[in-house]
């Protein structure tokens, strides 16, 4: 594997002191994935909606002597000793979380968003209730009623689609749903749906039928931090939520609710459907969501959302068709098609020019669509005009001529690679 001088000085860079170094001495064949992750990540484009780039303190965090605790419980209320300095640590991630989103209560510990999902699920719902959620052909998470999942197997879920012309949420259709199907619980969220729900007209719909409403605001969570995006904390009665993406803190899962199920949703997580906290994740969303309350942040959010826009905005001009006609979050949904590509083919041919995205189901088409987002290229300080030109090198990598500026496929990796070096993710 070939690495390069940069490569070693970001992964440097990036972990506690020494840490770096003495994996390369004791382990130099992971010390070489390591490098080629970074070196990867470091040269090519990153779009996939999921993904961010965490801060040097967060990593640090993650790679600290907390990873060595075992916290079963709660603080004040562990299954171990020695859990006084970590109990410290979990208290500050809860009262950030709960300072940050507005919410009575936050449970920090869920070791991911489908976790945090299952938790809420336990904590509500008995098996084989009915639960109304977004099907999964229309941008449904697995945890919102795949067979090959859980919530599958458990639970009864019925789907809720989109219009086929405007690929928006058709709350009356929802309301329908709800009245004929009288579930247990209705479920809001979507893994590629652009536009922001409007939970107030989900709320009516669950308070119509006496059932519970459960956010699955994993995606938009980290916009609703920067106030770039409505809240569903209000609204919800328990709001899931996973600590990256757009967030820009660790891989994990948080729980926002109201005091009155507080104790319902602990048990739900501890001890029902998990063990030990990881506390080095837990300090490291403590991180996060103290970096996430500044005013930089905000800026950060709110920039995120205008580069989507223009990005979106220049795919349709590309010949893309872009669902719901443009987006207001960080998530783009469109369709390769016009340009002669099906989601997968356009995905491989993306990754060929260096631009790392996802494939996802299109509203009312059999075909899959291409999702991408614009919170990891913002974190790397790009703006509008970067936006602008990766539109053209889309259209440039899937049209493989000329037509699009005069760049061969090769032209397209080599530009791409040029702007993601001017762009460091972690600069040093």
């Amino acid at each position: 594997m070939t690495v390069t001088t940069a490569a070693v000085s970001a992964a440097r860079a990036t972990a506690p002191e020494g840490a770096f170094d003495a994996l390369r001495r004791q382990d130099p064949e992971i010390a070489d994935v390591l490098l080629g992750e970074t070196r990867r990540q470091a040269t090519s484009l990153q779009l996939i909606a999921a993904e961010n780039f965490t801060s040097p303190a967060v990593l640090a965090a993650l790679g600290s002597p907390l990873s060595n605790k075992y916290a079963e419980g709660y603080p004040g209320a562990r299954h171990h000793g020695g859990c006084e300095i970590v109990d410290v640590a979990e208290r500050i991630a809860v009262d950030r979380a709960r300072a940050l989103f507005g919410a009575e209560h936050a449970n920090v510990q869920p070791h991911s968003g489908s976790s945090a999902v299952l938790a809420a699920y336990a904590a509500l719902l008995r098996p084989g209730d009915t639960v109304l959620a977004m099907g999964l052909p229309y941008g449904g998470h697995l945890t919102h009623g795949s067979p090959a999942n859980f919530s599958g197997r458990w639970f009864d879920f019925v789907g809720y689609g989109v219009d086929p012309e405007t690929g928006l949420i058709d709350y009356e259709e929802v309301a329908a749903l709800a009245e004929r199907r009288r579930p247990k619980a209705i479920v809001c969220g979507s893994i590629c749906y652009p536009r922001h729900p409007d939970y107030e007209a989900f709320r009516e719909i669950a308070d119509s039928v006496g059932a519970y409403l459960i956010a699955d605001a994993a995606h938009p969570m980290g916009l609703v931090a920067g106030g770039a995006a409505p809240s569903p904390v209000p609204h919800a009665d328990v709001v899931c939520a996973t600590t990256h993406k757009v967030l820009r803190g660790p891989r994990g899962g948080l729980l926002l609710c109201g005091g009155e199920l507080a104790a319902r949703i602990d048990r739900a997580v501890f001890p029902f459907t998990q063990g030990g906290a990881q506390m080095h994740t837990i300090a490291a969303k403590a991180v996060a969501f103290g970096e996430a309350a500044t005013p930089g942040f905000t800026g950060y959010a709110h920039q995120v959302v205008a580069n989507a826009r223009v990005l979106a905005a220049g795919l349709a001009a590309e010949g893309f068709g872009v669902v719901t006609g443009g987006t207001d979050t960080h998530i783009i949904l469109a369709d390769p098609g016009p340009l002669g590509a099906d989601g997968k083919a356009a995905r491989g041919r993306l990754a060929g020019a260096g631009l790392v995205l996802d494939t996802c189901a299109l509203p009312y088409d059999e075909a899959r669509g291409i999702r991408l987002g614009t919170a990891a290229l913002t974190t790397q300080g790009m703006g509008e005009a970067e936006m602008a030109r990766i539109a053209v090198l889309f259209s440039a990598a899937l049209r493989g001529d000329a037509g699009a500026g005069g760049e061969a496929q090769a032209d397209v990796r080599t530009e791409v690679r040029e702007l993601a070096g001017r762009f460091p993710p972690y600069p040093h």
